[in-house]
């Protein structure tokens, strides 16, 4: 009795530990299975993270991007303007120029007349004027006559050379002078020495230095002046031109001035 006793506690013990044994395995089971669960809940929140932060990257790219473009617009936007501006500016200058351009036109019709009247006028002036370097100054004028007719040279030019003319003419009476020069002396051609004084006094002496003479124009001729007086004064004023002597005080045959009308 006592023996089927022992048995009864012995398989009630047996079917206990079997019992539990089976509730332990069970719950390693359900233990794997949660940590399964919480591993790949792990690795699809990094995925996501890694997404997110790739996402974020690419967000914050794009706003750099973003940014960048705007100023460049903002540039282009400036720019413009000031393009707006200077060709507002050009199109003023052309329409000015356009204006100066039906100017020209208008001034050159005006010019070319005042060009002859000057150069008439200077013709006149030389034929008038004391006969020194007389062949050089009517080339020069006859130079300027053909060029008036010559179409490859422009208005401008023609008058630029005109005033050119006039200021060589304004110089003639600034400045001392000699030249050498054939001239009628006692009825025979001599070869002379001309000294010029500005347009004050226009004398001669032979190159014996024998003989000396002055324009007179009130008589528009050459009179013999006595060389006695006059021969060393002016020989020496041929010195000072030639600069082969100092400048000095020289008594010469000057012509008085006419009373005005």
């Amino acid at each position: 009795m006592k023996k089927q006793r022992l048995k009864a506690v012995a398989l009630s013990t047996v079917l206990s530990a079997g019992a539990l044994i089976g509730s332990v395995a069970q719950a390693d089971q359900t233990l794997n299975s949660i940590l399964q669960t919480g591993e790949q809940k792990v690795k699809v929140a990094q995925a996501s993270q890694q997404k997110i932060d790739k996402i974020a990257e690419q967000t914050s790219s794009l706003l750099n991007d973003f940014k960048v473009v705007n100023k460049q617009i903002e540039g282009l936007r400036v720019y413009n303007s000031q393009l707006e501006k200077q060709i507002a500016n050009q199109l003023e200058v052309i329409s000015q120029l356009n204006e100066s351009i039906d100017n020209v036109t208008v001034m050159e019709r005006q010019i070319q007349p005042l060009v002859m009247k000057m150069l008439d006028g200077l013709e006149q002036f030389v034929a008038l004027d004391v006969p020194f370097h007389k062949e050089e100054r009517e080339k020069r004028l006859e130079m300027l006559r053909n060029n008036q007719e010559r179409a490859d040279i422009s208005v401008s030019e023609k008058f630029r050379q005109v005033l050119e003319a006039y200021k060589i003419e304004s110089e003639y009476g600034r400045k001392i002078d000699t030249y050498e020069d054939t001239l009628q002396v006692d009825g025979q051609e001599r070869e002379v020495n001309v000294l010029r004084i500005g347009r004050v006094a226009l004398m001669y002496q032979t190159k014996d230095t024998e003989l000396s003479g002055a324009w007179d124009q009130r008589q528009q001729a050459w009179v013999q002046v006595d060389s006695g007086e006059y021969r060393s004064a002016i020989l020496k004023g041929i010195r000072i031109a030639k600069k082969q002597a100092s400048i000095d005080v020289l008594k010469l045959p000057v012509l008085a001035p006419e009373a005005a009308q």
